[in-house]
């Protein structure tokens, strides 16, 4: 009697996680890391008041003779090499939220984000059972899409002040753009803050191993 042989060709079980969704999300990680740590740099280390004291203290220690007004041109010049960094990090945010986008239309049925949003509504509206559980999933789905939301604003707003020179006729704008572009960075820390937190919590919880699946996909 023949024995059976294994079967060699067993389907493929779709990943939790794309290898290109787990590569933006990394990536993207990285790029609004360093977007926010030369903002932090900004208000701190190139301070335009604390650099200009001590740059104007220090040539006149090694006895050079420099007013205030230059003494805070030169503050203020770094403080702008920091805010051109910025702008690279700008420019890369933009163009990943671009890939995003495009990454969205080609992702699997049931790993689209608008699919979960929608698919977690319904069971939360449909659903009697676990009903908490329903609530917190649509509730987690929600905020990513506002989080998405709040990156194009950002990619928008940034675009716009960086080419602010270009888009001249639109220069009295300039300060509510300037505005909403750093409200909306307050919200992105504080997204960033919840979701490190959720995930924390979830790892603790009844969704052990939730950073692994974004590392090697999960099934």
């Amino acid at each position: 009697m023949d024995t059976p042989q294994p079967n060699t060709l067993m389907p493929r079980v779709a990943k939790t996680y794309s290898a290109p969704l787990r590569a933006w999300h990394w990536l993207n990680m990285l790029v609004i890391t360093g977007s926010l740590a030369t903002v932090i740099i900004n208000a701190t280390i190139t301070d335009d008041r604390a650099n200009s004291t001590l740059i104007k203290t220090e040539l006149q220690r090694s006895g050079a003779i420099i007013t205030d007004d230059q003494a805070r041109q030169a503050a203020h010049a770094l403080g702008d090499s920091v805010w051109g960094i910025h702008i690279y990090f700008g420019y890369a945010l933009t163009i990943l939220l671009i890939a995003r986008l495009v990454l969205e239309w080609f992702q699997l049925a049931d790993q689209k984000l608008i699919r979960k949003v929608k698919t977690a509504y319904h069971q939360y509206k449909t659903v009697k059972e676990q009903r908490q559980r329903s609530r917190h999933e649509f509730a987690v789905k929600t905020l990513y899409a506002a989080f998405y939301l709040l990156l194009i604003i950002m990619a928008i707003t940034g675009l716009f002040l960086a080419f602010e020179d270009a888009l001249a006729a639109y220069r009295s704008i300039r300060h509510s753009v300037k505005e909403v572009h750093g409200f909306c960075m307050y919200l992105i820390i504080a997204f960033v803050i919840v979701h490190i937190a959720g995930v924390v919590i979830a790892e603790k919880t009844d969704s052990k191993g939730i950073v692994s699946d974004m590392i090697n996909g999960g099934n």
